[in-house]
């Protein structure tokens, strides 16, 4: 992990539920590490959906972190109040041609491809989007978009991966030696045409988490394994935007006693009913294997 420049990682959790086991051991070792490396830590709030995303469950969120002991640099990058960078992209990925106004509601999809047994899903087990909005002229789209104003933007996968030249990979690196690190080709074509925006919120998690760690300079990121593959789509948009490509650790995750990856829903686990039932922060450093 050497480089020219002290390395700057960073931990972005969304404050809309309470902070959970998981988020505790990705929090832990994000610290860990940049202590090791001799670098940075970055606090981000990903609070793009602000209905969700509450000051009450932000303040509870920064409360447990520092009850863990978790230490930042700098005051936290909160993600609704750069809304108009995340616009700025997207204008830019539109004049591009890269995107394009996408009506069909999700009951929609659903039904326009129920009966092709052979449609292409997915990751998540969503079918790619199958209207066929990408083919119309400016004048088509700007006339739906006043009869249904309610629409979300998506990436053109086609024509992105002809601009980027299908080439994209990144650096997945080790925790404790150089020799762990390797090169993932990405693969964003299994996604089909992901959405980046909505009419109600002008950019999306894959948006917006390219855009905030160029922005903080973010040169290692350390996030669970359930999003291993949808860094196929970060690299992509790093390659549109001319944004540089941080190197990426996908760590495991901390699972309920049934295998289950933790909810925020669940109460259990949260690092508030830890801490009420009696637990000390090495009592979870423990708990997660730290």
């Amino acid at each position: 992990m050497n480089s020219a420049a002290p390395p700057v990682f960073r931990f972005a959790p969304s404050p809309n539920g309470a902070l959970h086991l998981g988020h505790a051991y990705s929090a832990l070792l994000n610290q860990r590490m940049a202590r090791e490396a001799g670098g940075s830590l970055l606090l981000r709030i990903e609070d793009i959906d602000t209905a969700r995303c509450t000051p009450e469950l932000e303040a509870a969120m920064l409360h447990d972190l520092a009850w863990l002991g978790i230490e930042w640099s700098g005051e936290p990058r909160r993600q609704s109040q750069h809304f108009s960078a995340y616009v700025e992209a997207l204008d830019k990925l539109r004049q591009d041609g890269l995107i394009y106004p996408a009506f069909m509601s999700r009951a929609e999809i659903r039904n326009a491809v129920e009966d092709k047994s052979d449609w292409p899903c997915d990751l998540d087990g969503n079918p790619h989007y199958p209207g066929d909005e990408r083919s119309w002229s400016a004048k088509q789209r700007e006339s739906m978009i006043v009869n249904r104003p309610n629409h979300a933007w998506r990436l053109d996968m086609r024509v992105a991966l002809e601009r980027a030249d299908n080439g994209q990979s990144w650096t997945e690196y080790g925790h404790e030696s150089d020799k762990d690190n390797r090169t993932v080709v990405a693969a964003p074509s299994a996604w089909g045409d992901v959405i980046l925006a909505r009419s109600d919120t002008p950019t999306s998690y894959h948006l917006s988490v390219v855009l905030d760690d160029a922005q903080q300079s973010i040169t290692h990121v350390v996030r669970g394994k359930d999003l291993y593959h949808a860094t196929s789509i970060h690299r992509l948009l790093q390659e549109l935007l001319g944004l540089p490509a941080p190197q990426y650790h996908h760590h495991d995750l901390i699972l309920a006693e049934d295998g289950r990856k933790l909810s925020k829903s669940s109460d259990d686990t949260s690092l508030q009913s830890l801490r009420k039932a009696g637990h000390t922060p090495a009592d979870i450093r423990q708990m997660v294997g730290l």
